[in-house]
């Protein structure tokens, strides 16, 4: 198995991390009686850190299938190397500071984690294309 295909077996772990975040929050702010019922009733007001948690959930699952995509394809043509590596670690580790980043509010740091991820993803992407 390559590396690049071990990086992307964390960023599945990272997924379930984006879940579970505003998943939490969102408990707190409801209860937990209320989060096992069935939730007929509109619960109380999204709260601000619960609601961008949600936002960065979003965010990530929006381009999570395009770097799944990438990694896949660059491993099946055998593509992988040195851009492939580093784009796959960029994509990971920008993405793993992004969810924080977010939650407290640094929007100027959180942008420029999202440009990583995207510079990480087109890494792969040029390691695929080059013949």
């Amino acid at each position: 198995m390559t590396t690049e295909l071990y990086l992307l077996t964390a960023t599945l772990v990272l997924a379930i991390v984006y879940v579970l975040a505003p998943a939490n929050f969102r408990t707190r702010e409801t209860g937990i009686d209320y989060n096992m019922g069935p939730r007929d009733e509109q619960g109380p007001p999204v709260g601000v850190i619960t609601s961008r948690l949600q936002r960065a959930q979003k965010n990530f699952y929006e381009t999570l299938p395009l770097f799944i995509a990438a990694v896949l394809i660059a491993h099946i043509a055998g593509k992988t190397g040195t851009l492939t590596l580093t784009g796959a670690w960029l994509f990971l580790l920008a993405r793993i500071a992004y969810l924080p980043l977010y939650a407290i509010g640094q929007g100027p740091f959180r942008s420029i984690s999202w440009g990583l991820s995207m510079i990480g993803l087109l890494l792969i992407l040029v390691a695929i294309i080059i013949p």
